[in-house]
């Protein structure tokens, strides 16, 4: 499906004052990406959708590191870490077009590159961002993320499989850690489920707006579908040096 950025913008806009009470998984993800790192030092850091500053809080207690640049596509980012980050530089707006004069040995972002339409051309820029055998640590999603979500609506986004990755990266990277997992929530009705989705700004898949109908149909769909009321995340972990 064509992602809107402006959308995705938007909605993950309104969705940052309740992003980090409901991103659950995401910060098992951000755990799990700062755990695989293979040092604990990196001169120059550059963290891609910092968004509320949830994977920022995790990594500086972790690592040291000279400069730090931090990146979202939603300005207002930079309040979240302002509060994080003493010296820092914030870059504001699309994460592959970034107006920046520096090179990394570290860029990490925790589940935003789902979000790229090209995850090979996306890596080939930030190749070319990159210092000397530097470091590229990453979250995704395979595509049975939110199958729920898919069988219901159809609304998906084109996620890579753990091999796709792996072939992908393979040609400029050597991976060092490479994990697909699953972890699956539960709710106690399926109004629930829009809201956690709300929540966590993955509503920017459609700019459709459900009236009382549409989401009565959903609600009994998903009762119908899956009387367990669960909903599967399944992310991927990702970690490799530039050959």
């Amino acid at each position: 499906m064509q992602i809107d950025p402006k959308l995705v913008k938007n909605q993950f806009k309104k969705s940052l004052d309740n992003y980090e009470e409901n991103a659950i998984v995401q910060a098992i993800m951000a755990d799990k990406l700062i755990e695989h790192l293979p040092f604990q030092y990196f001169s120059s850091v550059l963290e891609l959708g910092c968004g509320s500053g949830l994977l920022t809080k995790k990594l500086i207690k972790k690592i040291t590191y000279k400069k730090y640049y931090a990146n979202d596509i939603v300005e207002k980012s930079k309040i979240y870490t302002d509060k994080i980050l003493d010296d820092y530089v914030f870059l504001g707006g699309n994460a592959q077009r970034l107006q920046v004069n520096a090179r990394f040995n570290l860029i990490i972002s925790n589940a935003m590159f789902q979000w790229f339409s090209n995850l090979e051309k996306a890596l080939l820029y930030y190749k070319g961002l990159m210092n000397k055998d530097g470091i590229i640590a990453f979250t995704t999603f395979s595509p049975d993320n939110f199958k729920e979500i898919k069988s219901l609506t159809g609304l998906t986004l084109e996620y890579k499989n753990l091999e796709e990755i792996r072939e992908i990266l393979s040609k400029n990277f050597e991976i060092l850690y490479l994990e697909n997992f699953d972890y699956t929530m539960t709710f106690d009705n399926p109004l629930a489920v829009l809201a956690h989705m709300k929540n966590t700004g993955v509503n920017a898949l459609s700019s459709k707006l459900w009236g009382i109908k549409e989401v009565k149909d959903f609600c009994d769909r998903y009762k119908e579908a899956y009387p367990n009321l669960t909903l599967t995340y399944s992310p991927i972990i990702v970690i490799a040096r530039l050959k």
